[in-house]
Protein backbone atom coordinates (compact mmCIF):
# COMPACT_ATOMS: atom_id res chain seq x y z
CA UNK A 1 0.00 0.00 0.00
CA UNK A 2 1.65 3.80 -1.10
CA UNK A 3 1.52 6.35 1.66
CA UNK A 4 0.14 9.22 0.38
CA UNK A 5 0.96 11.67 3.04
CA UNK A 6 2.53 14.75 2.33
CA UNK A 7 2.16 18.25 1.47
CA UNK A 8 1.15 18.87 -2.39
CA UNK A 9 0.77 21.46 -4.61
CA UNK A 10 -0.89 22.29 -7.93
CA UNK A 11 1.47 22.04 -10.83
CA UNK A 12 -1.66 21.26 -13.21
CA UNK A 13 -5.22 21.29 -14.15
CA UNK A 14 -7.48 20.52 -16.85
CA UNK A 15 -10.99 21.02 -17.65
CA UNK A 16 -11.68 22.35 -14.10
CA UNK A 17 -14.40 24.99 -15.84
CA UNK A 18 -15.71 22.52 -17.89
CA UNK A 19 -16.35 20.17 -14.83
CA UNK A 20 -17.74 22.94 -13.18
CA UNK A 21 -20.30 23.87 -15.98
CA UNK A 22 -21.30 20.69 -16.34
CA UNK A 23 -22.73 20.72 -12.63
CA UNK A 24 -24.56 23.71 -13.59
CA UNK A 25 -22.45 26.71 -11.67
CA UNK A 26 -22.72 29.96 -13.26
CA UNK A 27 -20.06 31.60 -15.21
CA UNK A 28 -19.30 34.00 -12.65
CA UNK A 29 -18.84 31.50 -9.73
CA UNK A 30 -16.85 29.41 -12.26
CA UNK A 31 -14.71 32.22 -12.82
CA UNK A 32 -13.52 33.02 -9.26
CA UNK A 33 -13.73 28.82 -8.55
CA UNK A 34 -11.26 28.53 -11.28
CA UNK A 35 -9.00 31.49 -10.23
CA UNK A 36 -9.29 30.13 -6.21
CA UNK A 37 -8.32 26.61 -6.85
CA UNK A 38 -5.61 27.61 -9.33
CA UNK A 39 -3.30 27.33 -6.38
CA UNK A 40 -4.34 24.46 -3.46
CA UNK A 41 -2.70 23.67 -0.84
CA UNK A 42 -3.38 20.14 -0.31
CA UNK A 43 -1.93 17.99 3.41
CA UNK A 44 -2.60 14.36 3.57
CA UNK A 45 -2.23 12.42 6.45
CA UNK A 46 -2.48 9.12 6.26
CA UNK A 47 -2.02 5.75 9.05
CA UNK A 48 -2.81 2.43 7.09
CA UNK A 49 -6.42 2.84 5.71
CA UNK A 50 -7.08 6.17 8.13
CA UNK A 51 -6.77 9.58 5.76
CA UNK A 52 -6.86 12.72 6.57
CA UNK A 53 -7.01 15.21 3.60
CA UNK A 54 -6.94 19.00 3.99
CA UNK A 55 -7.63 21.51 0.62
CA UNK A 56 -7.14 25.36 1.36
CA UNK A 57 -7.92 27.80 -1.23
CA UNK A 58 -7.87 31.51 -1.14
CA UNK A 59 -12.17 31.03 -0.77
CA UNK A 60 -12.28 28.27 1.01
CA UNK A 61 -10.61 25.10 2.93
CA UNK A 62 -12.53 21.42 2.98
CA UNK A 63 -11.31 18.37 4.93
CA UNK A 64 -12.31 14.98 4.97
CA UNK A 65 -11.61 12.15 7.10
CA UNK A 66 -12.50 8.42 5.98
CA UNK A 67 -11.10 5.01 6.29
CA UNK A 68 -10.81 2.88 2.94
CA UNK A 69 -14.20 0.88 2.99
CA UNK A 70 -16.12 2.93 4.98
CA UNK A 71 -19.09 5.66 4.03
CA UNK A 72 -18.17 8.75 4.89
CA UNK A 73 -19.60 12.91 4.66
CA UNK A 74 -18.59 14.82 2.18
CA UNK A 75 -19.37 17.74 0.05
CA UNK A 76 -19.06 17.32 -4.09
CA UNK A 77 -16.66 19.73 -5.71
CA UNK A 78 -19.66 22.19 -5.94
CA UNK A 79 -20.29 21.73 -2.47
CA UNK A 80 -23.63 19.54 -2.70
CA UNK A 81 -23.80 17.10 0.44
CA UNK A 82 -23.10 13.62 -0.56
CA UNK A 83 -22.05 10.20 1.11
CA UNK A 84 -18.99 9.22 -0.21
CA UNK A 85 -17.31 5.62 -0.29
CA UNK A 86 -13.43 5.15 -0.83
CA UNK A 87 -11.98 2.00 -2.18
CA UNK A 88 -8.38 0.46 -3.44
CA UNK A 89 -8.36 0.55 -7.22
CA UNK A 90 -4.73 -0.67 -7.38
CA UNK A 91 -2.02 -0.35 -4.52
CA UNK A 92 -1.37 3.44 -5.69
CA UNK A 93 -4.70 4.62 -6.49
CA UNK A 94 -7.57 5.42 -4.63
CA UNK A 95 -11.34 5.50 -5.88
CA UNK A 96 -14.66 7.21 -4.74
CA UNK A 97 -17.86 6.92 -5.18
CA UNK A 98 -19.97 10.23 -4.09
CA UNK A 99 -23.47 10.00 -3.41
CA UNK A 100 -25.79 12.91 -3.08
CA UNK A 101 -28.11 12.79 0.16
CA UNK A 102 -30.67 14.99 -1.32
CA UNK A 103 -31.65 16.12 -4.54
CA UNK A 104 -30.67 15.02 -7.87
CA UNK A 105 -27.65 15.55 -10.32
CA UNK A 106 -24.73 14.20 -12.26
CA UNK A 107 -22.64 11.42 -11.08
CA UNK A 108 -19.61 12.29 -9.62
CA UNK A 109 -16.19 10.47 -8.62
CA UNK A 110 -12.57 11.37 -7.60
CA UNK A 111 -9.58 9.63 -7.67
CA UNK A 112 -6.23 9.62 -6.00
CA UNK A 113 -3.09 8.18 -7.29
CA UNK A 114 0.16 8.08 -6.66
CA UNK A 115 2.90 8.26 -9.82
CA UNK A 116 6.62 8.06 -8.62
CA UNK A 117 6.41 11.70 -6.46
CA UNK A 118 3.80 13.17 -8.05
CA UNK A 119 -0.30 13.23 -7.03
CA UNK A 120 -3.01 12.48 -9.25
CA UNK A 121 -6.37 14.08 -8.27
CA UNK A 122 -8.83 13.21 -11.17
CA UNK A 123 -12.82 14.33 -10.19
CA UNK A 124 -14.94 12.81 -12.60
CA UNK A 125 -18.84 14.01 -13.41
CA UNK A 126 -20.75 12.04 -15.36
CA UNK A 127 -24.10 14.13 -17.10
CA UNK A 128 -26.23 11.63 -18.75
CA UNK A 129 -24.76 9.29 -21.18
CA UNK A 130 -21.94 11.90 -21.71
CA UNK A 131 -18.49 11.04 -21.71
CA UNK A 132 -16.69 11.91 -18.44
CA UNK A 133 -15.28 15.35 -17.90
CA UNK A 134 -11.77 15.46 -15.32
CA UNK A 135 -9.66 17.54 -13.10
CA UNK A 136 -5.92 16.56 -12.47
CA UNK A 137 -3.63 17.74 -9.88
CA UNK A 138 -0.11 16.88 -9.33
CA UNK A 139 2.20 17.39 -7.02
CA UNK A 140 5.21 19.36 -7.42
CA UNK A 141 8.59 18.74 -5.54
Amino acid sequence: MANFSGTWKMKSSENFDELLKALGVNAMLRKVAVAAASKPHVEIRQNGEHFYINTSTTVRTTEINFVIGEEFNEETVDGRKCKSLATWETENKIYCKQTLLSGSGPKTFWSRELRGDELILVNLVFTHCDSPLQRGNQKTI
